[in-house]
């Protein structure tokens, strides 16, 4: 059940001060720690994308102590965007940043400006290129307009979602079969722990 509900209980926007992540149990992957204000922080860089009907995508980088992985940098590349797809540019620019600041990739993070908080076909196929290189990667959808879900933590489900993307050639937009196992393509991820004293880097590329 767990890894069906949404992560968001409507605590972890006022999270106490005296709060513990907590215990993670019979979880494959390693759990995530991630700062609360990031994304705050990235809706406030997209915005004026988003006035305009924009996407805005950024990546989540950071490290890897003691078997939890910390998100520490949000890095927003050079793009080019629709009012439905963002497309990063120059992607050696990310990568010499993570080799600098000697950090993983560990997910990704990008806008619905108009549309509901759900992963598209191409944001399937998109995290799935950071799912194979890294079981644990996240990808967040940040969809300001939709009152009902604002935003939301997913991945592939493992193996169903992973192999349907797997197996799939097509590009652009387009429907998906379910999994074989009966299981969702994508989930909610119950890995990852909001924490209020994380502190964090941004670096703009644009």
């Amino acid at each position: 059940m767990e890894s069906v509900l949404s992560l968001d209980d409507g605590r972890w926007l006022h999270p106490s001060e005296k709060s513990c992540p907590p215990m993670v149990h019979e979880a494959r992957e390693d759990p995530f720690q991630f700062p609360v204000n990031m994304m705050q922080d990235f809706l406030r860089l997209a915005r004026a994308n988003t006035e305009k009907n924009l996407e805005t995508c950024g990546v989540l980088a950071g490290s890897l102590k003691n078997r939890v992985f910390h998100i520490t940098t949000l890095i927003i590349p050079k793009q080019e965007s629709t009012s439905d797809s963002c497309q990063t540019l120059n992607e050696e620019e990310i990568f010499e940043v993570q080799d600098r600041l000697s950090l993983f990739p560990l997910g990704w993070i990008h806008t619905h400006p108009s549309q509901t908080c759900f992963m598209s076909s191409v944001d399937l196929h998109t995290h799935y290129s950071y799912q194979i290189m890294l079981p644990e990667a996240v990808a967040i959808v940040m969809a300001p307009t939709d009152t009902s879900s604002p935003h939301g933590i997913f991945h592939l489900s493992d193996p169903g979602g992973v192999s349907v993307i797997r197996n799939c050639q097509q590009r652009g937009f387009h429907p998906h079969e379910e999994p074989e196992d009966g299981s969702p393509l994508y989930e909610h991820c119950s890995h990852v722990f909001m924490n209020a004293k994380l502190q964090f880097d941004v670096v703009d590329l644009r």
